[in-house]
């Protein structure tokens, strides 16, 4: 495989109007990234990429996050076998996040054993609530983490 480089950015109608992809890192040096499940559209989960984690997804077609956490490169499922196969990725008109089509391997997107991380939805009111959209668990965190 090759290394994938990105293009520099140079200006609005290069990144906006052209074909380079000039992803734009924040001062951190990370990009948010979206997985969705390819078949339903459901959102799975939020994370971040930086160069070398997005530089590795486009070389092995599996989602590699940095993980803000633990300050280290995190190839999603590596762990629990829940691997995401890239579908596609897509990115906005001024390319500063990323939506990851990808297949999702296993019995789930997010650590607490559910299928995604987007388990609640938001209540509005005084003071805003949750509400849980999703109890059963897929799987069991303990079994596959070994916490």
């Amino acid at each position: 495989m090759t290394a994938s480089t990105f293009s520099e950015r140079i200006n609005t109608a290069q990144i906006e109007e052209s074909t380079d992809f000039a992803p734009k890192f924040d001062p951190d040096g990370l990009i948010p990234a979206m997985a969705i499940d390819a078949t339903t559209g459901e959102p799975l989960m939020l994370a971040y990429m930086n160069s070398e984690s997005l530089k590795l997804t486009l070389e092995t077609g599996e989602a590699v996050y940095w993980s803000r956490s633990r300050s280290e490169l995190w190839h999603k499922g590596k762990t629990s076998g829940h691997i995401q196969k890239i579908i596609e990725i897509r990115t906005d008109c001024d390319q500063d996040c990323l939506v990851l089509v990808v297949e999702q391997n296993g019995a789930g997107a997010c650590h607490t054993g559910r299928k995604s991380c987007f388990y609640r939805k938001v209540l509005p009111g005084s003071p805003a609530a949750l509400k849980f959209t999703e109890s059963e668990l897929s799987f069991n965190p303990d079994d596959v983490y070994k916490k």
